[in-house]
């Protein structure tokens, strides 16, 4: 049987935290031309005008790891990364949004 192990670092961001462009490069293992042409792009957002200035907060960090495994899982480009992004965040806040009303008509 052949068996596949995979080394998973963790690392703890919380959402009032930030990482400069070089912290979130070495968090994701990815070039800083990735990560600035996924700001072009829209699939990141960090505070800040220019690319020495850019600070991201976890939740960023989070989105950048995902868009990592679509860019090399799946390899969708960049346009397309931003394009799942945003359509998985809208089915997670509809999936939130049925919660809450599934919620509210169990208590009526």
């Amino acid at each position: 049987m052949n068996e596949t192990i995979r080394q998973t670092e963790i690392q703890v961001i919380d959402d009032d935290s930030y990482l400069s462009l070089n912290e979130l490069c070495r968090s994701c293992s990815m070039q800083s031309e990735t990560i600035e042409a996924w700001v072009f792009e829209g699939v990141l957002q960090p505070q800040g005008e220019q690319p020495q200035e850019w600070r991201f907060n976890g939740s960023t960090l989070r989105r950048a790891k995902l868009a990592q495994r679509l860019a090399q899982d799946l390899e969708i480009n960049t346009a397309g990364i931003a394009l799942a992004l945003d359509l998985l965040e809208r089915i997670e806040n509809l999936q939130a949004e049925l919660t809450r009303v599934s919620h509210f008509h169990a208590r009526l």
